[in-house]
């Protein structure tokens, strides 16, 4: 298997979970696979686990990719770092399909160069944006990340504590006054990629406001997306 090659122009492609069209989502063999590619960048998503490490998954609950449904985020890390994770192709022994730590997926993006793009899963306090915050600049890589989030108070908080990180809000529909809004906060957009026309996406820029999209596998789509001038384009497959 191998990603579908587009006509991407100027446009910056992320791998959505990794390179989850080929690898299980989210594990250091989808990081591995989208690192060896072409991609600008890597998204993932961070938890704090119940004894205070972080860790990235995308859900709340682990049963959709686990034999064991647990709560990441009322589970210690010890726990879920123990659960079986259903490869997408069956090998039950894979030691890169556990789930990783924050650590771990910075310093894939940092080996293989790429933009790391970190959703805020869930509201973090101030504090604990400041604790990966600093588990980044541990690994001297805060520079490359790239925050996103669906909670504009994580972005709020995020831009007190670091004024000019890069940061994008996610969300599902188009707004009109989204792009004064963002655009008065220094925030750029992550928007499902079915809101957006040409139109839109002027808007944005106008605002001063840069547009990625979730989660484009489309190629026609994405295609007319980097004629509009998206930014960035999330991709499970597209490269």
């Amino acid at each position: 298997m191998d990603s579908i090659k587009i006509n991407s122009g100027n446009t910056l492609m992320v791998a959505h979970r990794g390179l989850a069209g080929i690898e299980l989502e989210n594990t250091n063999a989808s990081f591995i696979a989208a690192g060896n590619r072409s991609y600008f960048g890597i998204e993932t998503d961070v938890h704090k686990t119940a004894d205070g490490r972080f860790v990235v998954f995308h859900d709340d609950t682990t049963g959709r990719i686990c034999d064991t449904d647990v709560t990441v985020e009322e589970t210690d890390f010890a726990t879920l770092r123990s659960l079986h994770l259903n490869d997408k192709y069956g090998d039950p022994e894979r030691a890169d399909t556990l789930i990783p730590t924050l650590k771990e997926y910075i310093a894939t993006c940092k080996r293989y160069d790429k933009i790391a793009v970190l959703e805020l899963k869930n509201e973090f306090t101030k504090n604990e944006i400041a604790d990966i915050c600093n588990e980044i600049k541990e690994l001297d890589y805060l520079p490359k990340v790239i925050f996103i989030s669906f909670s504009f108070v994580n972005m709020i908080r995020l831009r007190e504590l670091y004024p000019d990180q890069t940061a994008q809000f996610l969300c599902n529909d188009f707004q009109v006054d989204l792009p004064q809004i963002l655009g008065a906060h220094a925030l750029d957009v992550d928007i499902e990629y079915s809101q957006l026309n040409e139109d839109r996406i002027k808007a944005f820029h106008d605002a001063g406001v840069k547009v990625n999209c979730w989660t484009c596998d489309d190629k026609d789509f994405a295609e007319s997306l980097a004629k509009w001038g998206i930014n960035y384009i999330t991709s499970n497959i597209l490269e």
